[in-house]
């Protein structure tokens, strides 16, 4: 198995922090159109918080695990950041202290929340340091879980995309924006949308940046249909491709 990955990740770290500063800022741009306020989100129809450049989630504190469909992102990147150094604000350093949307919508101008936006503002760079680290950590994850005769057409599908210009870009901001694919939690009717779908699902021929962004419209499309239909997830679907076709765009 190792060997499967090893060369993967060696090259997911070949990224210096000039480039992941410019990463950063597009992901930024991605997920807040460059809007600080949006650094402290909570997004209608969900249940969690959204948190910094990536949109970590962030569940209300007293969530059980086992009702948490989605990979709770800010915890993670809030130790991290502990682990660095850096100081912390007090109000991330526990759970999540809103119960719904309407109560953190109410906090929004408190001092703390406007403390939190700062310090996420002051801190993009650690952030995505943090995807960084986290795409790597999710190579093994992927390799491991994908279907055994499937492990290297994943593997070369991925190789073929780090080596473009965006492809670093793709590959961190597609696992940010839509988790690795392997949480059983994380799919619908059994079908999952992360980066290891959309790698499997790629074709092999011709440009592998528009093979990778026409899996991934198919992969989320696919979401779309297969979600329960009170989550409306067809108001997202227009731009979650917008953000896909950012994948193609030379710097």
């Amino acid at each position: 198995m190792l060997p499967l990955f090893l060369a993967i990740s060696a090259q997911a770290s070949d990224v210096d922090r000039a480039e992941l500063a410019k990463i950063g800022q597009k992901v930024f741009q991605n997920e807040c159109a460059g809007h600080i306020e949006c650094l402290t989100s909570w997004n209608a129809g969900e249940d969690f918080a959204s948190m910094g450049i990536g949109h970590f989630i962030w569940y209300p504190q007293g969530v059980p695990d086992s009702a948490k469909r989605f990979d709770e992102s800010f915890p993670a990147l809030i130790r991290w950041m502990v682990a660095q150094e850096l100081n912390v604000p007090a109000i991330a350093l526990q759970g999540c202290p809103w119960n719904s949307r309407e109560s953190f919508l109410a906090a929004q101008q408190a001092e703390s929340m406007q403390q939190l936006r700062y310090f996420l503002q002051q801190h993009m760079d650690a952030q995505v340091a943090f995807m960084q680290e986290r795409l790597e950590a999710s190579l093994p994850r992927i390799m491991q879980a994908a279907p055994e005769g499937k492990k290297q057409h994943l593997k070369a599908n991925y190789h073929r995309i780090a080596v473009m210009p965006m492809g670093h870009y793709a590959l961190l901001d597609y696992v940010n924006f839509k988790g690795e694919g392997v949480k059983p939690s994380e799919r619908y009717q059994g079908q999952g949308w992360g980066l290891m779908q959309v790698l499997l699902n790629m074709d092999t021929r011709g440009d592998a940046m528009a093979a990778f962004v026409e899996s991934a419209q198919q992969v989320l499309a696919q979401r779309v249909r297969l979600s329960p239909p009170e989550r409306q997830e067809i108001r997202w679907l227009s731009g979650w491709e917008k953000r896909l076709q950012t994948y193609r765009i030379s710097r």
